[in-house]
């Protein structure tokens, strides 16, 4: 995968799995505990439909169907808000979900430094989702789109996990314990890999 040339963009960390996998929640500990910057990809693709533009009509009919938005909107989405981050380092969370889309980000953008994966069984995270939805208002929390979802993250996203591992960039962790209990080893993975120095210098991005 080709990179793109500019020199200063931020390290890149993703943060990947399957929808109701607790992404956010973590994202929101580590910000807590080391100071970091947060963006949300997900939440740019929604505030993005909540505007009622053009765009943003196209994309929640995509979102209600369970499928993958263009690769080129939502890194567009992402690429905009990353230029506009004064931190360091940059966790993506939910990106990419499929291996043409980290393809394209690192045309784009750069490549990243590792993948947080968290793993989780699905009855776990389908009645995560189902409990979500009762509270969410969002769309994609239904039985329906979620088996949809579920289907996509497998058969779209794993490929991207495991070409990942296949470069030493994969840190996996549970998140089939309480939250609290999964932050312990996510903070051990990202201390371990010296990825907290600096504890200004973390942005985190999340797509689902």
């Amino acid at each position: 995968m080709a990179s793109s040339q500019k020199t200063n963009w931020p390290n890149i960390i993703f943060v990947l799995g399957g929808p109701g996998s607790g992404k956010g929640t973590q994202c929101d500990k580590i910000v807590a505990k080391y100071g970091f910057g947060h963006f949300s990809a997900g939440d740019l693709l929604r505030a993005e439909v909540a505007s009622g533009s053009e765009l943003g009509k196209s994309l929640e009919d995509t979102m209600k169907e369970g499928k993958l938005v263009s690769s080129s909107v939502t890194i567009k989405l992402l690429k905009n808000a990353i230029r506009k981050a004064k931190q360091k380092t940059v966790l993506i969370d939910g990106f990419p979900r499929a291996l043409d889309q980290a393809d394209e980000f690192e045309k784009e953008v750069c490549p990243c430094k590792l993948v947080l994966f968290f793993d989780c069984p699905k009855d776990v995270l389908v009645e995560r989702l189902l409990d979500r939805g009762k509270t969410s208002g969002r769309a994609d929390d239904n039985i329906k789109t979620i088996k949809k979802r579920f289907d996509t993250f497998k058969n779209a996203s794993m490929p991207v996990i495991s070409y990942y591992e296949k470069k030493d960039l994969v840190a996996k962790v549970s998140s089939v314990p309480a939250p609290d209990e999964v932050f312990v080893n996510v903070c051990e993975e990202l201390e371990s890999r010296e990825l907290t120095r600096g504890r200004s210098s973390l942005v985190c991005c999340s797509v689902q």
